[in-house]
């Protein structure tokens, strides 16, 4: 997609508010028909631009108080190849998020944790018998402020 003009524009911020809301719905508020938003919702679908719609998980009213931010610096980039080591991080239902960066360390995870003592079994037993784990640095969630949105 070359280019969004401002429908295009409206249409995102309010999905990306709202992702559940329907065509009609979006069609209402900015004046176009259910089929016309509809169209222009599968365009940007189709082009990339929204790319599936996620339900947000409130992580603490499941039992998971605690959000700990790892950085995972590999020991020998010889050794493990980049892919063994990201297949096998993915694998952990307590890893989020998989961040490949830039940086001191190779990679940034986001981990939860029902409480510390469950965060220390997720380190100790699964993500510190990854294939060329070296070094990590935890960082403890204190409160989140902003969740991510729309760029």
């Amino acid at each position: 997609m070359t280019g969004l003009d401002d429908i295009d524009r409206a249409i995102v911020r309010m999905l990306a508010r709202d992702a559940a809301q329907s065509a009609g719905a979006v069609g209402r508020s900015l004046g176009l028909s259910q089929p016309a938003a509809w169209r222009r919702i599968r365009k940007l679908e189709q082009a990339g631009v929204l790319r599936g719609r996620r339900l947000r998980l409130n992580a603490e009213s499941l039992g998971f108080g605690v959000t700990v931010f790892l950085g995972v610096k590999l020991a020998t980039r010889g050794r493990v190849s980049l892919e063994d080591f990201e297949r096998a991080v993915s694998a952990i239902p307590e890893v989020q998020r998989v961040e490949h960066v830039l940086g001191r360390y190779d990679y940034r995870l986001r981990v939860v944790a029902r409480d510390i003592p469950d965060f220390e079994r997720v380190l100790r037993r699964r993500v510190m018998t990854l294939p060329g784990v070296g070094e990590v640095e935890a960082n403890v969630l204190l409160s989140e402020e902003r969740r991510p949105g729309p760029l």
